[in-house]
């Protein structure tokens, strides 16, 4: 069940807990590494931070994961994960780094979740226009604020993946007063700003794959060309056997939605190409990539290979007897899929204002079938789902687009492995504005917790991560003891 205690008494309450050896209600562990046992909270949260007039300056319930089991009081920094968009508990079970970075430094851990599209003020964030990336920041800023009031001697460090990862750099960008550094990890902070190459995506998805087989891109490329010509016959009944759908498809919608179904699983498995087992986004192999290709080239024919291939993603269990075309995918905004659900609906929403995310395939640099999505596109399905005009440059506006050598204190992490990772900072622009490229890497491996596993690039990347965190936390503790 969850309550609502002030951060400032729940701090409180959390160090007489520690004070007096009492465990606190958490969920279990990390499979690897140590167990921060977070406690699951709500912070009573402004709803619209930039309109006084807007519901009455009503109030929602945030929730966030708080943990002082490794906490220096006094002087160990704060770690802050910007939560992105999905349940927090995901995030944090997913982030062993973070985790063992704060038993090395003293530091309290807080996650912030993004909203909470479950709560009857979901409808009302998407109906008003509240929903949006500033609000979001100004939500963790709010926060930040009152857990800086009870440790006004602790740096905060902001952490995040993925969109998460735009938010941690975001909220430097931002707040720096507040914030003393940003881990933004996977962060694609030019492409969703309008600013990047729209083929980029998928052919990075394509090249994971390629790097396994070039015949192993030639069979996806094979099976996406019989497809088509199934399609182009009409034969839906054959499609329906060969991909074992529950129902037939029967019109043209339904053989996109299909190959966007089929597309999304060859995506999923290139962001979560990690070199051991996992169960974030769902549960996938050790080395999902090189699992898909031997599917590919060693099925009875090349359409069955593509189903056993995308079974890896919607079958991990080997349990369902049939794929639910429109129940496993959900077409929207965002071309990589948005999950299903009310996270999932979020997203698209933000996928209709702010983040853009116009990428498509075309069979000629990437392996998959032509589909495009362009602005127009995008304009003419956002005006149809939530009757809204994208801003495609407005990120770049508002977050500095491509400019963002004044900035400082920022890590710009991403693994060679991961299709987003073009579409962020690759290079460094500065002494405190750090790019680790990640050979080897899938999507935000270094926040990952340690693993015998590990490739020796996301050693040494986590290692330079906790210099540099260590230095940020060091000058910002000594700015901030000179002011109190």
């Amino acid at each position: 069940m969850r309550t609502s205690i002030p951060l400032l008494a729940l701090i409180t309450l959390l160090g007489a807990h520690a004070l007096h050896g009492l465990q606190v209600t958490s969920r279990p562990g990390p499979r690897h590494g140590l167990d921060p046992q977070l406690r699951e909270e709500v912070f009573t949260q402004t709803l619209d931070h930039f309109n006084f007039h807007s519901f009455g300056n009503g109030t929602f319930n945030q929730r966030y994961l708080i943990s002082d089991r490794f906490w220096t009081r006094g002087s160990g920094p704060v770690f802050f994960y910007t939560g992105n968009e999905g349940d927090v508990w995901s995030f944090a079970s997913n982030c062993g780094f973070i985790t063992e970075l704060a038993a090395e430094m003293g530091a309290l851990l807080v996650y912030g979740e993004h909203g909470d599209p479950l709560a009857p003020t979901g409808t009302l964030w998407l109906q008003q226009g509240t929903l949006t990336v500033e609000q979001a920041l100004a939500d963790y800023a709010v926060m930040i604020r009152e857990l800086r009031l009870e440790a006004p001697g602790s740096p905060v460090v902001v952490f995040g993946g993925s969109y998460g990862g735009m938010l941690a750099a975001y909220m430097r960008m931002k707040y720096p007063n507040m914030v003393a550094g940003a881990l933004a990890a996977s962060a694609p902070m030019l492409s969703t700003a309008g600013l990047g190459d729209p083929a980029q995506f998928f052919r990075d998805v394509t090249a994971d794959f390629e790097g396994v087989s070039s015949d192993c891109r030639d069979a996806v490329r094979g099976a996406f060309h019989q497809l088509a010509e199934l399609a182009q016959q009409q034969d839906y009944a054959l499609i329906q056997s060969s991909f074992s759908l529950c129902q037939p498809p029967s019109s043209s919608q339904d053989v996109r939605q299909l190959n966007g179904l089929l597309r999304n699983a060859f995506t999923l498995m290139a962001m979560m190409d990690y070199p051991y087992s996992t169960a974030f986004m769902g549960a996938m192999p050790a080395n999902p990539v090189k699992v898909a290709c031997d599917a590919m080239l060693s099925g009875p024919d090349l359409l069955s290979s593509l189903r056993s291939a995308a079974g890896i993603v919607y079958n991990s269990s080997g349990l369902l007897t049939c794929f639910d075309l429109y129940g496993l995918f959900v077409e929207c905004a965002d071309p990589t899929g948005c999950g299903p659900g009310p996270d999932g609906v979020a997203w698209d929403y933000q996928a209709c204002t702010e983040v853009a995310l116009c990428y498509e395939s075309n069979n000629v640099t990437d392996m998959f079938p032509p589909m495009s999505f362009t602005p127009e596109d995008r304009r003419r399905y956002c005006a149809r789902r939530w009757g809204v005009v994208p801003r495609p440059a407005w990120l770049g506006t508002q977050f500095w687009g491509d400019e963002l050598s004044s900035a400082s204190n920022i890590i710009f992490s991403n693994g060679d492995l991961d299709p987003w990772a073009n579409g962020g900072v690759r290079r460094s622009l500065s002494s405190s504005l750090v790019a680790l490229n990640i050979s080897g890497g899938a999507h935000h491996l270094d926040l990952r917790g340690s693993n015998e596993a590990d490739p020796e690039s996301v050693i040494r990347a986590r290692r330079t991560e906790a210099e540099l965190i260590a230095q940020w936390v060091k000058t910002e503790r000594t700015r901030l003891q000179g002011a109190l």
